[in-house]
Order: structure tokens, then C-alpha cells, then sequence
């Protein structure tokens, strides 16, 4: 386990707490301390998300800065563990739809695009697409760092698909996502 997340007592922080000590990360990155979330590594961020509860990330999810901080450095990853190897002959384009979002319709909104062995997200929703998943912020976070069993989410409804079935289903095994640690 890494250094940061050894420090940082996660499960003894309220969900108010969490998002304090995340807020300051991030406030110390935009005043160019230095220190800041984009620069943690995958595996600090996919351990914190391990370690934190789900009211710690349902407050994540609710906080109008950090919710988006998450998405953006999520999505800004996505293209920094995908496996073009994993994806050959696979061109598909997934938008994913956030509950209780600031966009159209109360949900935030991506897309992805996995082309010619490249994967790009972003905010821009030009390109038409061949699924469209809908879920929670909290869920999304703890499924894009491996902290969830994306197959139980689908079976529960936690994730909603429209669209093709198959992308959506497959479209984790696309990405070397690092492994939580510990327990």
C-alpha cells in the first residue's frame, strides 16, 4: 500500500471529513502547491476509493467541485490504462449518463470513443452512440477503479444500458485497471 493512503485513516473520517481533506488536495493543486489529486497515482486513487465507505463517496458525488474533479481525472485516465491489444477490431462509442448532474435533464454526461485502437472521453457528445449507460457518480467511481462487481451492478439495475448490451458489458476488460490492495 502506498504512503498516502497508509496516512490517511479513511474508514475513521466522516463522509464530511472525506471530502474536506479531498477539497484541500485539490485547492492546494489549483494554487499550485504542488499537491494535488491529478497527481496522485491510479493506484492511490484506486486504494482510497477501496478504503472509503459509501457515504464517503456518495459525498463525493454530491459535491459540486469534487464531483467533477473525479469524473474529469477519471475519464482523463481512461486513455492512459487502455489495452489497444484488448480492443483490436473494436470501434464503438459509449456515453454515460450521471444521476443528480447539473447538465440536461439532471445528469452530467460523457463519451467515449474506442477507435482504431485509441480511446478517447470527454465532455464533447458529438459522435452518435452505440450505448449509453446511466448510473450513480459513486457507483461509476468505485466500478472505473475496480472497487465494484461490475456484473452485480448490472444485474441489479445499479447500471442502466441503452443501446448495444455487449460494449457496455465488455467495456471494462478493455483497461488495466490497478487492483485494490489490502483488505
Amino acid at each position: 500500500m502506498n504512503a498516502f493512503a497508509e496516512k490517511l485513516v479513511i474508514d475513521r473520517l466522516t463522509p464530511a471529513q472525506f471530502t474536506q481533506v479531498l477539497e484541500t488536495l485539490h485547492m492546494l493543486g489549483s494554487a499550485g502547491a504542488g499537491i494535488e489529486l491529478s497527481s496522485l497515482s491510479t493506484d492511490v486513487l484506486v486504494d482510497v476509493v477501496r478504503r472509503a465507505s459509501r457515504e464517503q463517496l456518495k459525498a463525493i458525488a454530491s459535491h459540486p467541485e469534487l464531483r467533477s474533479v473525479f469524473l474529469d481525472e477519471i475519464f482523463r485516465r481512461m486513455s492512459e490504462h487502455f489495452s489497444p491489444a484488448r480492443a483490436r477490431h473494436v470501434d464503438f462509442v459509449v456515453s454515460w449518463r450521471f444521476s443528480e448532474g447539473s447538465g440536461e435533464d439532471g445528469y452530467d454526461r460523457f463519451q467515449t470513443v474506442i477507435e482504431d485502437g485509441v480511446c478517447v472521453s470527454s465532455a464533447d457528445l458529438s459522435r452518435t452512440p452505440d450505448t449509453t449507460i446511466t448510473l450513480s457518480v459513486d457507483d461509476f467511481i468505485r466500478m472505473a477503479t475496480g472497487n465494484a462487481a461490475v456484473a452485480a451492478m448490472f444485474v441489479t439495475g445499479r447500471v442502466k444500458v441503452k443501446g448495444e448490451y455487449a460494449p457496455a458489458v465488455r467495456f471494462s476488460s478493455y483497461f488495466d485497471i490497478p487492483k485494490p490492495t489490502g483488505p
